[in-house]
């Protein structure tokens, strides 16, 4: 005796559970392509798509020739330059002094060498390969001469093992400057809107001072010298 096969019935359960997980779907389908059009629709105007690569920087010989050449400063005198690997990247790592005014102060440069590259609190790797202990933390804020609005903000502080040092560290990019990789990405976004892009250059200043005396007392000398870094960055690689 053949068995029979029952079906079930269009309006059992089981079809409505059917029903409903395929108009969902459906709706899920409609709602995801809708975003998807607006979201193309200003690219289209415009002649971009927002799914496109971002702009170069057009600096970017100039900032790879900053690790391996350094940056001579006006009114120093540049000693020993090389390429040194800090955790995962490579720096620029120079010494300048003024004979008989200054002890020998190292600097450090790691500039973007590649477009899409982005500021990650590189500060860490230092501290990590210098084993420093550190105190008295604040900021110097400084103008550029000649330049309307132009503001850098770097970190200032003591640090020590062996010897001690006043230390400044910022991110530098053209007329600006922050120890806080946001602020370059705030700055870069807006100047992609205009198709361009801002470049950007970790720089730390490490300059010998004595254990025993007050920070303070060397924040003029290290503000003096940030600005001309930050200046002869301007002129020579933000500028070209």
């Amino acid at each position: 005796m053949n068995k029979l096969k029952v079906s079930p019935k269009k309006n059992s359960p089981a079809a409505q559970n059917r029903r409903t997980l395929s108009i969902s779907q459906l709706v899920l389908l409609c709602l995801l392509a809708l975003l998807a059009a607006i979201a193309a629709v200003p690219g289209y105007f415009h002649g971009t798509w927002q799914w496109s690569d971002v702009p170069p920087v057009m600096n970017i010989y100039y900032l790879k020739n900053l690790r391996k050449l350094g940056l001579p400063l006006p009114g120093w005198q540049m000693g020993e330059q090389a390429e040194v690997q800090i955790g995962e990247h490579f720096w620029g790592v120079q010494t300048v002094e003024q004979e008989g005014k200054t002890p020998v102060i190292t600097i450090y440069f790691m500039p973007q060498e590649y477009y899409r590259m982005q500021p990650q609190v590189e500060w860490t790797d230092l501290q990590g390969v210098e084993r420093w202990k550190t105190d008295s933390h604040s900021f110097l804020t400084f103008s550029l001469p000649g330049k309307a609005g132009a503001e850098v903000k770097a970190n200032f502080f003591r640090a020590w093992r062996e010897q001690t040092y006043a230390v400044v560290q910022w991110y530098a990019w053209h007329q600006g400057g922050n120890p806080d990789p946001a602020h370059w990405f705030w700055a870069d976004q807006q100047a992609q809107l205009r198709g361009e892009r801002v470049s950007w250059v970790a720089v730390c200043l490490k300059i010998p001072i004595d254990p025993l005396s007050d920070l303070n007392s060397h924040r003029d000398a290290a503000q003096s010298l940030a600005q001309t870094v930050q200046a002869t960055l301007e002129r020579e690689v933000f500028s070209k």
